[in-house]
């Protein structure tokens, strides 16, 4: 395996843009950091666990169905477009946001299944970064800790970003601007793959 490679697509693409991350970086500003713990520890987790299930079995599940993988990204877009909706409506006056909680531990693991993006990464991951005639369940385990160890930090990141940003959108006017723009930067995420899904039909 090469893990140089690795090391720097599982960075890449644990870095940019994403619904994770986007998302993240909303409760962060919205939240805080110790009230988004459990939406943090979801992500990172759940999508460890993802690329283990996705590595050793429903890869081969979704090439035998591929209208499975179809119908996936048309639940997964929707229930993204929902999320986006609720993002760009979120309360924020103070006494309201309070009432609203942040994605659960649960909530966020599973919302990998349907995450376009977590597909992209671990698909691409198992088909470039593992080799005919090796140990394939000890390869798909390390790409998994390579995600684990190396892109939770990215996470991280974007959870203090959006932290951060409480010193600037210190008003609910600019907090609303906030929520609106990361539902659009949301929406936008998920162009790549509705274009994909429209060139295949």
């Amino acid at each position: 395996m090469e893990y140089a490679a690795l090391l720097m697509f599982v960075i890449s693409a644990s870095i940019t843009p994403g619904p994770n991350n986007l998302m993240l970086m909303a409760s962060g500003l919205n939240h805080g950091v110790k009230r988004s713990i459990g939406h943090l520890l979801g992500v990172d987790i759940g999508f460890t666990l993802m690329v283990v299930a996705v590595g050793l079995g429903m890869a081969g599940v979704f090439t035998a169905f591929p209208q499975l993988h179809d119908v996936l990204k048309v639940v997964g877009t929707l229930y993204l477009l929902w999320l986006a909706w609720q993002i760009g409506s979120a309360p924020v006056d103070g006494i309201k946001l309070k009432d609203r909680k942040p994605f659960s531990f649960m909530q966020a693991a599973l919302f990998q299944w349907v995450n376009p993006k977590a597909w992209i990464m671990i698909v691409g991951a198992v088909a470039t970064y593992t080799e005919a005639g090796s140990n394939y369940t000890w390869q798909v385990l390390q790409i998994a800790l390579f995600f684990f160890v190396f892109g939770t930090p990215c996470t991280i990141v974007w959870l203090l970003f959006g932290t951060s940003l409480k010193r600037f959108i210190n008003t609910p006017g600019n907090l609303r601007l906030f929520n609106i723009s990361m539902a659009l930067l949301l929406v936008a995420s998920l162009l790549p793959g509705l274009l994909d899904l429209v060139m295949q039909r």
